[in-house]
């Protein structure tokens, strides 16, 4: 199995728009002279000095993780097939097709083994475009191969390097953001220190190079940043115009690199409902930003070959919802308190039924089952009826799809910033209410751009937008682990613009000298001078096998996460792969799985030649699984969804009986005539073992 041990005698080497006009801060406006030039010089000075440091501190920050990774697999010296072997689960699997189209003779055959790709699934032709969210993988194999760079960065690096390279954009687009909100560049410099401080909780980009999420969330960034100056009140319209521009670019980008985009969106459209509804800020940019949203899943869903889990997105149905429940109830912001908000629980409903209507139309005419796994999924985990499904089960017992846990907390609050953002949120979510009373309470009609900025001077919109932001995105965080990431980030710039005036600068400056936690620079250093590498000599020794043993044409059944690699670093064919966003591939992805199930060896071999399979890989670390509890290893998972009784100590349901056959993936070894007439074993390790498929029936 993988591991990363530390090294041993190593002698280490060194590593090698202009901004909108900012409102000072009260003290910083005492000291500007009163002339109208001196105002100007200084506002460029505080633009110029404030732009430089988010420039500096976003390379700072990606030469970091970039240190990290180098220092923690040692990069730059282990096997090539060592270094795809790091690329994990399914980000072997998109690296492979960078992979595949450096290696394709002419862009136009890479383009056409993509559209026409008969390796990751056998059996089948599927067209990786439509179906995955590669586009950026096709972007840089261009890019590496238009540029003069072959003799001097190898494609891995080159892959590697851009990544961090975003990373440095997303921490500028951070810094930006809160500088916008403040109107101080020092509070974008704290939530760029703090996001850095908070690294392990902020993101894990150093070791899931390639996951979509790295690719997507730099665009968010600055799609939200963009947002946030978008809701300024008086733009003027060139500045508007170019701003929607930014949001459309950075939300079309967004969308096209992760999968998973229109669940992120469809949380912003919520907290574009909410804060339209409560008047507080402008319908026509609710408008605006609804229809982007849209626009840029549309033109992605065309970019996917007509992609029908984008057009059967719950986002399409909410937005279209929202715009037509807002023509039929035209007088939804006038009357009194309790005429309002009949009004506003009326417009909720009609939203909600419009929204579940529009999108069962949807998938019934496109017989849309793609996403139906994520609905399974929610249902079970919130509680709503028990389940023995399969797919719903995998992501139930995954710790990444379970509840934050609570020592995330207790790291946050280390570097204080948990605090910060509990004071800032205290405040902010008080004085929400305020204005969100008040708008509710005024029976005049609030439409008007006058009237919404004298009902909203105590909270601006753009603020108004990051505070419903980060409290969504922190609901969704501490219901799933894996989506910590978006409110951490956010956390960040939040906690950092609320503590931009200098009374509050004062009172953290004391609560740090009382505290007096640990420094946090030499930790950092401490991360910079432990020097760690790779180390999976079983899955080396197999790929290598792999390589030397078998057809090119071979076709390889085992687990996702396994096949991914076997995919990437010798380009067999595959029966399943860990990209789960298609319902034939899941049932596909079960019965594959049936080998560390209680079956006969009879149905296992029908099952996986009727793959076209050649080899199977069974891993010693599934089928003896102790991850996790009983009830959650994949072989618990299997035995429930078949009808029978689980191993080990404790209870089962009373109609699960006990299976007719034994574990496969155990029986299989001893070696006995059934299995022997089927499977021939032809490679063992510690950690893996490959049987080859007899072609008798």
């Amino acid at each position: 199995m993988m591991s990363i041990r530390q090294r041993k005698e190593i002698k280490t080497t060194d590593v090698c728009e202009d901004f909108p006009a900012q409102e000072e801060n009260a003290k910083l406006e005492n000291k500007v002279p009163s002339g109208c030039t001196n105002r100007r010089l200084w506002t460029i000075l505080s633009l110029t000095v404030g732009g430089t440091i988010a420039l500096c501190i976003g390379l700072l920050t990606s030469v970091y993780l970039a240190t990290l990774h180098e220092n923690d697999l040692w990069f730059s010296n282990i096997k090539e097939v060592e270094r795809e072997i790091s690329f994990r689960t399914e980000c072997g699997l998109y690296y492979s097709y960078y992979k595949q189209m450096l290696q394709a003779p002419t862009l136009m055959q890479g383009f056409h083994g993509l559209i026409y790709d008969n390796k990751t699934e056998s059996m089948r032709t599927i067209n990786l475009l439509q179906r995955m969210n590669i586009y950026q993988e096709v972007f840089l194999s261009i890019l590496y191969r238009v540029l003069p760079i072959q003799k001097y960065l190898e494609p891995v690096y080159f892959y590697i390097y851009t990544l961090f390279g975003l990373q440095a954009i997303y921490v500028t687009a951070l810094y930006i953001t809160s500088w916008l909100l403040s109107g101080t560049w020092l509070s974008g410099l704290l939530a760029a220190l703090w996001y850095v401080t908070n690294r392990i909780d902020t993101t894990r980009v150093e070791f899931t190079i390639p996951l979509r999420e790295n690719w997507a969330l730099p665009f968010f960034a600055i799609q939200i940043a963009a947002i946030t100056y978008f809701l300024r009140p008086n733009l003027q319209p060139l500045s508007e115009r170019l701003t929607l521009l930014a949001i459309f670019i950075s939300t079309f980008l967004f969308s096209l690199t992760w999968q998973f985009n229109q669940f992120m969106m469809l949380m912003q459209a919520l907290v574009l409902f909410i804060l339209d509804s409560l008047d507080m800020l402008p319908a026509a940019k609710a408008t605006w930003l609804y229809g982007i949203q849209i626009t840029s899943l549309l033109l992605v869903c065309i970019l996917q070959f007509f992609n029908s889990m984008i057009l059967g997105s719950l986002l399409i149905s909410f937005n279209l919802s929202v715009l037509i429940a807002r023509k039929l109830q035209k007088n939804l912001k006038t009357g009194s308190f309790f005429n309002r908000l009949g009004k506003l629980l009326l417009h909720l409903f009609v939203v909600l039924c419009l929204t579940l209507f529009l999108n069962n139309v949807v998938k019934k005419i496109l017989n849309l089952k793609s996403d139906e796994h994520i609905f399974k999924f929610l249902k079970a985990k919130f509680g709503l009826g028990a389940t023995r499904d399969f797919d719903a089960n995998l992501y139930l017992c995954e710790e990444a799809f379970g509840l934050l846990p609570f020592n995330t907390f207790e790291r946050l609050s280390y570097t204080l910033l948990f605090y910060a953002y509990i004071f800032v949120l205290s405040i902010t979510v008080i004085a929400a209410l305020v204005v969100a009373f008040h708008n509710l309470s005024d029976s005049t009609n609030q439409q008007s751009m006058g009237k919404m900025g004298k009902c909203t001077i105590n909270l601006k919109p753009e603020t108004a937008y990051n505070l419903i932001h980060t409290i969504l995105f922190g609901f969704l965080a501490l219901s799933t682990m894996r989506m910590k990431y978006l409110w951490t980030s956010h956390m960040c710039v939040f906690a950092s613009f609320g503590l931009c005036s200098p009374e509050v600068w004062e009172l953290l400056l004391k609560s740090v000298h009382l505290y007096n936690p640990r420094r946090f620079w030499p930790g950092m250093m401490d991360e910079l001078s432990e020097l760690r590498e790779f180390y999976d000599p079983d899955t080396v020794e197999l790929m290598n096998w792999i390589n030397s043993n078998t057809p090119r044409k071979a076709v390889f059944a085992g687990s996702m996460q396994l096949l991914a690699g076997v995919k990437l670093c010798t380009g067999r064919t595959l029966t399943n792969h860990p990209h789960y966003e298609d319902n034939s591939l899941r049932e596909r992805t079960k019965a594959v799985y049936q080998i560390y199930a209680k079956r006969s060896p009879e149905e296992v071999h029908a099952l996986l030649r009727s793959f076209g399979t050649d080899y199977v890989i069974l891993e010693d670390s599934i089928c003896y699984e102790r991850r996790h509890r009983r009830g959650c290893r994949l072989r618990d998972l299997l035995d429930i969804a078949n009808g029978h009784t689980m191993d080990g100590p404790g209870e089962n349901d009373p109609d699960l009986k006990p299976a007719d056959h034994p574990r496969f993936c155990e029986e299989i070894k001893r070696n006995l005539p059934p299995y022997v007439a089927h499977f021939t074993r032809v490679f063992q390790n510690k950690t893996f073992h490959v049987y080859k498929l007899s072609r008798n029936k």
